[in-house]
Order: structure tokens, then C-alpha cells, then sequence
């Protein structure tokens, strides 16, 4: 007859404080270079969850970011460097919407994006919406550095919360900055920090009028004059947006709307015309 030992067990504490969550943590380097047949990949380098794909596009160089993490939380580490060198043309968007999700107390994701532009190149950085979710905690910086006569166009489209999914948020943290700096000096900065009940903050007139999606449009060419009559003729007589100059080639534009489908449908016939008609396929799908 067999006999068994005695049972080796193994004691635990569990502690109130929950287990951290992984984190994730990625890197990007991309650059456009001038060449016979247009624009191409000059330097490239990645690691982590952050990857880039490059669509066959003509004469411009199309990055596409993707976020193999399936989204931003508390503690994530994501961190992007982009240059269009000299007479180069860079297209930089992101693949689907990115997600900033719940984050635990004490944590907060960390985004950080550099873009470079040389002299006679074009730069466009359209990611698609980032989606804030209740409880999220993100800190965003993103800096561009323009050399001579080096045209672009930015844009930052954020939703805050998903209304068809009777979403609000009620607890968050953001902390979104954006510098643009022209042969070294600084030429226009964006700062926005909201924390706490975020749905409540937009509903004031002279903050979000209710509206639960936002972006900011930044136009940088010598037609930015033009570009800004054509915008505000576009508009419909309802919409919550505006543009105007702050410098001779400089437009800056804002838009609103009742969450991103609404947002969607004021943002991309204004990107259509200020991008020459190359917004990213990805936006359409």
C-alpha cells in the first residue's frame, strides 16, 4: 500500500492594493528622403509594440503607425521620431482609433511624438481619433521643428467617451501639449489639461457646448490665407469650429462635435482639401 507524503502548500497574501498590470512600451524611428522617383525610407528603426507599415503611396512616403498593445494604459511608454529631410514628402497616420483605457491609481501612460521637417519638404501627421475611456490617465507631447520654408499639416482629434455606448467620462486625467518651433524659435504652443469629472467640464458654453469630440487643425504653407477662406466657406452655418491666422502662412483651426461621427463629418472634408485629396485610406475605412 502506498502512503502519500504530506501536502506541501503554499501560503499567500493577497494584498488590497491590486498587482500591477504589464506594461507596454514602444519605440519608432522614421525618415522620408528625397529621391529620383519621389519620396523614401531614409532611416527606420522600431521596437516594442509600436510598429510601422508603409501603404504604396506616389511621390510621398506613407507611415502608418500600429500599436500592437491593442491600446494605452496607465504606465504604457510609447515614444515616435519622424523627419521629412530636405524636399522630402512624410504622411504619418495611425491605423484605427487609439484607446486610452482605465488606469490604476498613480499610473499614467506617457506618449510622446518628435517630427522634423527640412527645408522644401512636406509633413503631415493625421493620426485618427484617440479615444479617452473613464478612469484613463494620459500625458501627450507632441513638438515639431519646421526649417525654412518646410509646409504642414497636423491634426489632433480627441473623443471623449464613446456616446453610443452611453459613455461619459466622470473620472479622467489629460494632460495634451503641442509646440511647433520655426528655425528654432517657437511659433505656436497648445496646452490642455483636464482632470476629474471631464463630461461636466465640456458641458460649459465656453468650454466644450456639450460636445464630447474635439480637433485641432494646425496649416502651415504659403496658401494658408486662401486655405482659411475656403475653410470657413466649407462649414455649415451650425457647426461649432473656426479657423484663423497667426501668422502670414500659419492657420490654426478648432472643431467640435456631439461625439466622432459628428466630428468625423466636419473634419474630413477639411482635411481632404488642406492635404491636396492624400488624407490616408485609412481614414475611410
Amino acid at each position: 500500500m502506498q502512503t502519500r507524503g504530506p501536502a506541501i502548500t503554499i501560503e499567500s497574501k493577497i494584498s488590497a492594493v491590486r498587482a500591477k498590470q504589464p506594461r507596454a512600451e514602444g519605440a519608432a524611428r522614421v525618415s522620408a528622403r528625397r529621391g529620383a522617383g519621389g519620396s523614401r525610407i531614409g532611416d527606420l528603426r522600431m521596437s516594442g509594440a509600436l510598429k510601422l507599415l508603409f501603404p504604396q503611396s506616389r511621390g510621398v512616403l506613407q507611415a502608418m503607425l500600429v500599436n500592437s498593445a491593442g491600446g494605452i494604459t496607465g504606465g504604457d511608454r510609447f515614444r515616435l521620431e519622424a523627419e521629412a529631410e530636405a524636399g522630402a514628402a512624410l504622411s504619418l497616420t495611425t491605423q484605427a482609433a487609439e484607446r486610452a483605457y482605465r488606469a490604476q491609481p498613480g499610473e499614467c501612460a506617457d506618449v510622446s511624438v518628435r517630427l522634423k521637417a527640412g527645408a522644401g519638404a512636406v509633413l503631415h501627421w493625421l493620426p485618427q481619433e484617440t479615444i479617452l475611456f473613464q478612469a484613463c490617465a494620459l500625458r501627450r507631447r507632441l513638438r515639431v521643428e519646421l526649417e525654412g520654408d518646410a509646409r504642414l499639416l497636423l491634426c489632433e482629434p480627441l473623443v471623449f467617451g464613446r456616446t453610443a455606448m452611453g459613455e461619459k467620462l466622470t473620472d479622467g486625467w489629460l494632460s495634451d501639449r503641442v509646440e511647433l518651433f520655426r528655425d528654432g524659435q517657437r511659433a505656436f504652443t497648445d496646452a490642455t489639461r483636464l482632470e476629474g469629472d471631464i463630461s461636466a467640464q465640456l458641458a460649459g458654453p465656453a468650454t466644450g457646448a456639450g460636445c464630447r469630440a474635439s480637433a485641432l487643425v494646425v496649416y502651415v504653407g504659403a496658401d494658408a490665407e486662401h486655405q482659411r477662406d475656403a475653410l470657413r466657406d466649407a462649414l455649415p452655418e451650425d457647426a461649432l469650429a473656426g479657423a484663423s491666422l497667426i501668422a502670414e502662412d500659419m492657420m490654426v483651426a478648432r472643431f467640435l462635435g456631439p461625439d466622432g461621427f459628428g466630428l468625423r463629418r466636419l473634419l474630413m472634408p477639411a482635411l481632404d482639401r488642406l492635404s491636396g485629396n492624400t488624407l490616408p485610406r485609412s481614414w475611410r475605412l
